[in-house]
C-alpha cells in the first residue's frame, strides 16, 4: 500500500532549458517511462506488470523516474516507483494546467512547461515542442508502454540523438476510444495499437 503522500513542488517552466537544468542537478539518471494517458490502457494490470518488471533494474537511490505528470493511464507508475523509493518527476505541459487536469498523487515535483500544445512535433514541422523538447533533453532512457502521437515523436526523437528506447506494445482501452469516437460523430476505432506503435513497430 502506498504511504500518503505530500503535495509536488510545483515549477513553471518558461523554456525547456529550465526543466533541464533542474532535473540535471539533481545528478541522476533520469528514465522516463511514456505512453497513454487519457485513453487509458485495455490491459491495465499488464501495463503495471511490465513497469514494475522495468523498475526492478534501476537502483532507486541513482534513478529518478520521470513521467508525464498526470494521473491517468501511464501516471500510475508513479505509485509502483513510489513503494520500490524512487524521487519521481513530472514533466507537462501548461495546458494541463490551464485545463486543470489532475495530476498523479505520487508525483514529487512538477514542471510546467510553458507551451501552446500538450507535446509532439510542432505541426508542420519536425521541432519538437517544448514540453516535449525538455522531457527528451533530461531523459536518460526512454520506456514507452503503448502511446500515442506526442509519444511518438518523443520517442523517435530520442532515439535519432542515441538515447536507449525500449517500446512495449499496449492498446489504448477499447470501450473508452470507442466511447469518444461516437461523442465526435466518428466511425467506430478497429486499430487501437496507438501512433508511437505503428511507428516504432511498423511491420507489427
Amino acid at each position: 500500500m502506498t504511504r500518503p503522500h505530500a503535495a509536488p513542488l510545483i515549477t513553471a517552466a518558461q523554456t525547456p532549458q529550465q526543466v533541464v537544468q533542474a532535473v540535471r542537478s539533481q545528478q541522476k539518471k533520469i528514465v522516463v517511462f511514456m505512453g497513454y494517458s487519457g485513453t487509458g490502457y485495455q490491459d491495465e494490470a499488464g501495463m503495471r506488470r511490465y513497469a514494475e518488471a522495468v523498475l526492478e533494474r534501476f537502483d532507486p537511490d541513482e534513478t529518478t523516474i520521470s513521467i508525464g505528470a498526470t494521473a491517468d493511464g501511464i501516471g500510475a507508475v508513479y505509485e509502483l516507483a513510489k513503494d520500490r523509493g524512487f524521487h519521481t518527476i513530472g514533466i507537462v505541459s501548461s495546458q494541463a494546467q490551464d485545463q486543470q487536469v489532475p495530476l498523479a498523487t505520487c508525483v514529487d515535483q512538477v514542471f510546467f512547461v510553458k507551451d501552446p500544445q500538450w507535446g509532439g512535433y510542432v505541426e508542420g514541422t519536425t521541432t519538437l515542442s517544448p514540453t516535449s523538447q525538455a522531457i527528451v533533453s533530461s531523459g536518460d532512457e526512454f520506456i514507452g508502454i503503448g502511446g500515442g502521437i506526442a509519444a511518438r515523436d518523443e520517442m523517435l526523437e530520442a532515439r535519432r540523438l542515441g538515447k536507449p528506447v525500449t517500446f512495449q506494445p499496449a492498446d489504448m482501452n477499447h470501450a473508452l476510444m470507442r466511447q469518444k469516437a461516437a461523442a465526435k460523430g466518428e466511425p467506430e476505432p478497429t486499430d487501437f495499437r496507438g501512433a508511437a506503435h505503428l511507428a516504432l513497430l511498423p511491420s507489427e
